[in-house]
């Protein structure tokens, strides 16, 4: 049985997504996918217990109540990946909240995630890679869309951006320089170095645009002259991976693990792609890159202070 969740914590959902807004830098899709998780739980809690769940009776849920809310989930069919998803959301919102009310959340702290396989996200070919490229090219009819369609996928495996990154640029980065400061997750920034093909390639949609160029609008354009959609860019994608006869993992986020990969895989340190890719963590650079372990113990070895 799922109810509504009540007033009060509904109230206190919102304040946490603007906390996580305001500090944290959430993207608006992190928040909406929080909100989604947190709100299911709520509602399935007053539903559990037959009466509105607030902030009092939400300090109280016990290892019982978690219990019953990973099963309801499980039996209506969500994955374990997606339900360990949820339970870190509920996990980070019952954390602040604690910290605010004053209560002790360690029923909800301990809950054991599910656990589940992890994909490892799986690169192009360098030769792939620069065929997709091509590819995407002949996609489309209008000259400049074409040129705008390689531009953003050259940015992608040529500099190591998300899609969300590209196609928040502005004018204001055209000419692009030698290096970009593009802020990432959480709002990051790093430094990109801007390779030649992807300057030429940027240089060449900006010909063709029939759109003028503004400081403060989207570089990138779609056909009406507002923002491109990264849906079109998804698109032009899955149209050049079929005739190339690629994998269904050939996907703009795929670019930029073959980034990390071809780099790693020519020499470069661990370290510096992990800068490049705006990763927190190194071991989450590791799993974009897809080396064996004889080469990341390779460069580990390289890198360490007692090697050699």
């Amino acid at each position: 049985m799922v109810g509504v969740a009540s007033p009060a914590a509904t109230a206190a959902l919102g304040d946490w997504l603007e906390h996580c807004k305001a500090l944290n830098g959430a993207s608006a899709n992190t928040l909406k996918a929080y909100q989604a998780d947190v709100l299911g739980f709520l509602a399935f809690m007053t539903g559990h217990k037959a009466a509105p769940q607030g902030l009092g009776a939400l300090s109280i849920v016990s290892v019982s109540d978690m219990r019953s809310w990973m099963s309801h989930e499980r039996g209506r069919g969500v994955g374990a990946r997606s339900l360990a998803r949820s339970l870190s959301a509920v996990k980070s919102f019952y954390k602040w909240l604690a910290e605010r009310e004053g209560f002790e959340p360690t029923a909800v702290l301990l809950t054991r995630s599910p656990k589940f396989t992890k994909k490892l996200p799986r690169p192009l070919a360098v030769d792939a890679a620069a065929a997709m490229i091509d590819m995407v090219e002949l996609q489309a009819r209008d000259g400049w869309v074409a040129a705008r369609d390689a531009a953003v996928v050259t940015l992608l495996y040529g500099c190591g951006l998300r899609i969300s990154e590209a196609l928040s640029l502005t004018g204001a980065a055209v000419p692009l320089p030698d290096t970009l400061r593009i802020r990432g997750k959480g709002g990051k920034d790093r430094i990109v170095p801007v390779i030649d093909a992807a300057r030429d390639a940027v240089a060449t949609y900006l010909r063709l645009c029939p759109h003028p160029l503004e400081v403060d609008a989207p570089l990138f354009r779609g056909v009406r002259g507002g923002a491109l959609n990264p849906r079109a860019v998804q698109k032009v994608m899955e149209m050049a991976r079929l005739q190339l006869g690629l994998p269904a993992t050939a996907t703009p986020h795929a670019m930029r693990h073959s980034f990390a990969t071809h780099l790693l895989s020519a020499g470069g340190d661990l370290r510096a792609i992990q800068e490049l890719l705006g990763h927190a963590s190194l071991s989450t650079t590791q799993a974009y890159t897809a080396v064996d372990t004889a080469r990341l113990m390779e460069v580990y070895n390289q890198a360490h202070p007692k090697a050699g």
